[in-house]
C-alpha cells in the first residue's frame, strides 16, 4: 500500500484541527414526509440551513438555476440564508399551495422523507474557515469519498417516525457527525481556496503550517517563515499572499488570535492563553483579540463559560 505524501499529511492534521476547533449548534426544523404537490423551504430565518433525504427523491429550486434532483441519502448543506425550496416535482406548485407533512412511521407511496434544520457556528475560526466553502454543499450518496455517511442516513431514519415538529435530539448530533464528515472532504477539492484551507493544501508551506500550530507562541518573523517554505523572502511574500490573499503577518496575527480564543472557550486563563501565543503583556494581547474577534478577552471568556 503506498505511503501518504507528507504534506497531504500535514493537511490533513490541519483539517482535523479546524474541525475540532468548530463549535457547531444544529437544530431540527423537523422531520417527516411529504406526498402530493409540496414545497418546503428554510429560507429568510437568516440562518444556515440543511436538508437531508431519508426517503424517496425531490428536487432542489433556487433562482436562476435549473432545478437538481436529490436521491435518497443525498443532502444539502446551505451555508448561508439563500432563496431556495425542495418540491416533489420539477416543476412545483406555487407558494403557500402545500401538503403538511406527516410522520415518517407510516409509509406512503411516492412519499418524500426529509430532515430539515439550521445551524450555525458558536467557534472563534467560523469565519475564517466558512468563507472558503462555497453558499452551497451538495451531496450525494454515490461519493465514494461520502461512503462513511450512509450510516448516517440510516441511524437518521430509525429515529424518525414521531411528530414532525418534534423530532428525536439524536437527528441533530447525527446531522453535526455528517456535517464534519462534508467539510472534511470538501476542505479537500480545489474550489477551497482560501485562507486557512488554502494554505493547508499548499505542499510548500506545510511545515510552515505544522510549525505555526505547534509554536503559535514563537517570535516569528517573514524570514523564519520563508525558511521553513525553503523560499527567498519575496517570492515567500508573493505566493503566501496570492494563496490566501493577506500577507504573513496578518495570517498569523488572526491565526494567534483563534488559537488563544479557542483555549478561553476550554477554560485556559487570559494570562496562559495570551503566553500560548506569544504575548507578554495584557494590554497588547488584549487589543489584538479585540481586533480578529471582536471582544475584549475577559468578555469572551464570561460569555462562554455560560
Amino acid at each position: 500500500m503506498p505511503t501518504p505524501h507528507a504534506s497531504q499529511i500535514d493537511a490533513d492534521r490541519l483539517v482535523h484541527w479546524l474541525l475540532d476547533s468548530l463549535d457547531l449548534q444544529t437544530t431540527v426544523f423537523h422531520v417527516g414526509q411529504y406526498c402530493g404537490r409540496w414545497r418546503a423551504s428554510t429560507a429568510g430565518r437568516e440562518l444556515a440551513s440543511y436538508h437531508l433525504v431519508l426517503r424517496g427523491d425531490c428536487w432542489l429550486h433556487r433562482p436562476g438555476e435549473a432545478p437538481l434532483r436529490l436521491y435518497k441519502g443525498d443532502g444539502v448543506f446551505l451555508l448561508r440564508d439563500l432563496p431556495h425550496f425542495l418540491s416533489g416535482d420539477p416543476l412545483p406548485p406555487a407558494a403557500g399551495s402545500t401538503a403538511a407533512m406527516q410522520p415518517l412511521s407510516a409509509v406512503q407511496d411516492g412519499s418524500t422523507g426529509l430532515a430539515c434544520g439550521f445551524f450555525h457556528f458558536r467557534g472563534t475560526l467560523s469565519a475564517l474557515m466558512m468563507g472558503a466553502f462555497p453558499d452551497c454543499l451538495v451531496i450525494r450518496r454515490d461519493d465514494p469519498a461520502l461512503a462513511a455517511t450512509h450510516a448516517l442516513f440510516e441511524l437518521m431514519l430509525a429515529e424518525a417516525g414521531g411528530d414532525p415538529d418534534h423530532p428525536s435530539p439524536l437527528v441533530a448530533r447525527l446531522t453535526e457527525l455528517l456535517f464534519f464528515y462534508v467539510i472534511r472532504e470538501a476542505a479537500r477539492q480545489d474550489e477551497v481556496a482560501s485562507g486557512l484551507w488554502a494554505i493547508a493544501r499548499r505542499g510548500e508551506f506545510a511545515p510552515l503550517l505544522d510549525q505555526l500550530l505547534r509554536e503559535p507562541g514563537r517570535d516569528w518573523s517573514v524570514d523564519d517563515m520563508a525558511q521553513l517554505a525553503h523560499m527567498s523572502r519575496a517570492s515567500f511574500f508573493k505566493h503566501f499572499v496570492e494563496a490566501c490573499g493577506q500577507p504573513p503577518a496578518q495570517f498569523l496575527l488572526q491565526l494567534r488570535m483563534r488559537i488563544a480564543a479557542q483555549r478561553l472557550h476550554r477554560g485556559d486563563s487570559i494570562t496562559r492563553a495570551a503566553e500560548h501565543v506569544g504575548y507578554q503583556s495584557y494590554a497588547a494581547f488584549s487589543r489584538a483579540f479585540k481586533k480578529v474577534i471582536g471582544q475584549q478577552p475577559g468578555a469572551y471568556r464570561r460569555e462562554r463559560a455560560h
